[in-house]
């Protein structure tokens, strides 16, 4: 294969990855990363390596350095976060925009100084403004104000980013950086406090139908629009972008299809057997009013998410039952 230049000028040519090579999924029993595990173990990859935040720390810069000299990845997935619901984040901005830097900073940090072949960073599709022309394409990042809600966390997102094209720019690394839009799946967070809206609607009318409940209060006007992506396409996408894409520009992934969530409200009512009533407490924030994001980029190289919403709410309602109710 020739070298393929980048429009940063990288010559790199993306291709299959080396299936034996150490592969570094930092965040691996997240819901993200642990879908890329399964990916990964299902395309043949044989020395996944991770840990779990007991074991280390990624806040703890010289433990980080010290752990990825040792094990010496080839590739990179940079799937570890602090992330919550528009409550957490509201009420812990400091925690959002400190934790998740000290996290990204000390894993690239690292990875740069063993010189890592691969690296993907994950962000978020918070990261776009609030009032961007939807559907939100790549070029539309630092052109508005973000949602207040969650600036903090999509500032230290953004910062991943600059950090990623950085790299590229002083150090020639044909690193890459992926913004999912909303996710769901198995291992997702449930908690009261810490879960986005999808596991959060699961929780709500599933503690409803335990508990004879005959109706159901949901925050907001039920108006917003928001796109949700299983993460088992997300992780085959992340695959996908690392075996064929190289470029200073993050991509998005999602599935071009967006629905209000007073819709989503009622897949998740159909899931779970709720036959109750829903309300819409209109006191409380709605968030950004549609976040739909533009996957011609990530379509035009070939890919396309394959999973089906209501199928996928179905499976999440049933795996948030052995789980019930805490």
């Amino acid at each position: 294969m020739g070298y393929k230049v980048s429009d940063d000028g990288i010559k790199y040519t993306p291709g299959p990855l080396d299936r034996d090579a150490t592969f570094y999924v930092a965040g691996h029993r997240g819901l993200v990363g642990s879908a890329i595990v399964r990916k990964l173990e299902a395309e043949g990859f044989t020395n996944i390596v991770g840990k779990t935040s007991a074991e280390l720390d990624l806040k703890n810069r010289d433990a980080v350095f010290d752990y990825i000299a040792e094990i010496k990845p080839r590739y990179l997935v940079l799937a570890a976060a602090k992330v919550g619901g528009i409550l957490a984040n509201s009420t812990y901005p400091v925690e959002f925009l400190s934790d998740n830097l000290q996290i990204q900073v000390n894993v690239l940090d690292a990875a740069l100084a063993n010189k890592v072949e691969r690296v993907l960073f994950l962000g978020s599709s918070c990261i776009y403004p609030k009032h961007a022309e939807q559907p939100i394409r790549e070029d539309s990042l630092l052109t508005g104000h973000l949602e207040p809600t969650n600036d903090a966390y999509a500032i230290a997102k953004i910062a991943g980013i600059l950090q990623i094209q950085a790299v590229r720019r002083e150090y020639g690394l044909p690193w890459i950086s992926a913004m999912p839009t909303n996710l769901y799946g198995p291992n997702d967070n449930f908690s009261p406090e810490g879960s986005h809206v999808l596991p959060a609607l699961v929780r709500r009318y599933s503690e409803a139908v335990a508990s004879g409940a005959t109706s159901v209060t949901n925050w907001g006007s039920g108006n917003p629009r928001r796109e949700f992506l299983h993460s088992d396409d997300m992780a085959d996408a992340c695959l996908f972008l690392l075996e064929n894409y190289d470029g200073p520009s993050q991509v998005n992934v999602g599935t071009g299809v967006d629905h209000t969530i007073r819709e989503i409200a009622e897949m998740v009512a159909a899931a779970t057997g709720f036959t109750g009533e829903t309300h819409w407490d209109t006191t409380k924030p709605d968030g950004t009013p549609q976040k739909l994001l533009d996957v011609q980029m990530i379509n035009q190289l070939g890919w396309a998410a394959a999973s089906n919403l209501q199928m996928g709410i179905e499976s999440l309602a049933e795996d948030f039952l052995p789980n019930t109710i805490q």
